[in-house]
C-alpha cells in the first residue's frame, strides 16, 4: 500500500501492528513482534505509544524482540534497543520478561548464539513464527543486517548470524532470512524518494537476492506486505497501490 507522505505510512504500521497484536492476543494469548531499527520506523513507535493507539493494544500479550542489532552495548546511542526503548518502551506497559534485546557478549558470534538460544527456549523446538515481523529497506537492498555479498545471504539452518561489514568497520547481529520467512506476517515499510529505484528494482527487476538482500523475504506460509510513502513509491508502475489517505483512528 501507498500513502500520502511518511506521517501517513507510521499511521498505517503503527495500526497494523495494533491490530495483529489484538487478533494475536485473542487467538494465543501472545503477540510475538520482532522490531526493525533505522530511521524509519521510529516515528511508527512513538504514534504505538501514543493515544489513541496506545490504549487499543494489548500489552500484556505483546513478547518484543529485535531483527538486527549493532554490536555495541545496549545503552549506547547508536543500539536499535536503545531507540526502541526511547520511543517505545518507556511509554507502554510492558514488564522486562516481555523485552528480548540482542545481548552485548564478549564477541559478536556469542552475542549471536546467545540470541539463537534464547529464541530457541522461548519457541520451545518450534520453528520461530513470529507474529508480525517489521523490516525496513536500504538503498543498496539490504534488510535487517542482511548485506548485499555477505555470507550470511546463504545461511539456511541458523536463527541468528553474526556479520561483519568492512565499509563500516563494525560487527552486527541479525536474524536470517529463513527466520524471518516463518512469520505470519511481514511488513516492510519504506520511506523516501531515495529508497524509490531500489523499491522498484526488488518487486520489479531482476531476482538477485546476492546482491538485492531483500528478495530473499519471501514468507513460507504468511502474507508480504509492503506499505510505502508516495516518494518512494514514485518509481512503481501507476495504480500498483492506491494511494490511501490519513483516517481517523478507531
Amino acid at each position: 500500500m501507498v500513502y500520502h507522505d511518511r506521517e501517513a505510512l507510521s499511521l498505517a504500521a503503527a495500526r497494523l501492528i495494533a491490530e495483529e497484536a489484538r487478533r494475536a492476543g485473542e487467538a494465543r494469548d501472545r503477540f510475538d513482534l520482532l522490531l526493525s531499527g533505522g530511521e524509519t520506523p521510529g516515528r511508527t513507535y512513538q504514534l504505538l505509544g501514543e493515544e489513541p493507539i496506545r490504549s487499543t493494544v494489548p500489552w500484556q500479550a505483546v513478547q518484543v524482540f529485535w531483527g538486527d542489532e549493532r554490536y555495541l552495548p545496549l545503552d549506547h546511542p547508536l543500539s536499535n534497543f536503545g531507540m526502541v526503548r526511547r520511543l517505545l518502551l518507556e511509554r507502554v506497559p510492558l514488564a522486562e520478561a516481555q523485552i528480548h534485546p540482542v545481548p552485548y557478549k564478549k564477541n559478536p558470534h556469542e552475542s549471536a548464539r546467545k540470541y539463537e538460544r534464547l529464541l530457541q527456549g522461548y519457541f520451545q523446538g518450534s520453528p520461530p513464527r513470529f507474529d508480525l515481523v517489521l523490516l525496513g529497506l536500504g538503498e543498496d537492498g539490504h534488510t535487517a543486517s542482511l548485506f548485499p555479498g555477505t555470507a550470511v545471504l546463504k545461511e539456511q539452518s541458523r536463527w541468528v548470524c553474526e556479520v561483519y561489514l568492512a565499509e563500516q568497520d563494525i560487527y552486527r547481529v541479525t536474524v536470517t532470512a529463513p527466520l524471518v520467512n516463518q512469520a505470519r506476517t511481514v511488513a516492510f515499510l519504506v520511506s523516501g524518494s531515495a529508497k524509490a529505484a531500489m523499491l522498484h528494482q526488488v518487486l520489479y527487476g531482476v531476482h538477485d537476492p546476492q546482491q538485492i538482500p531483500a528478495q530473499l523475504i519471501s514468507p513460507s506460509e504468511g502474507r508480504l506486505l509492503w506499505l510505502a510513502d508516495r516518494d518512494a513509491a514514485r518509481l512503481l508502475p501507476e495504480g500498483n497501490a492506491a494511494i490511501n489517505e490519513p483516517v481517523a483512528i478507531f
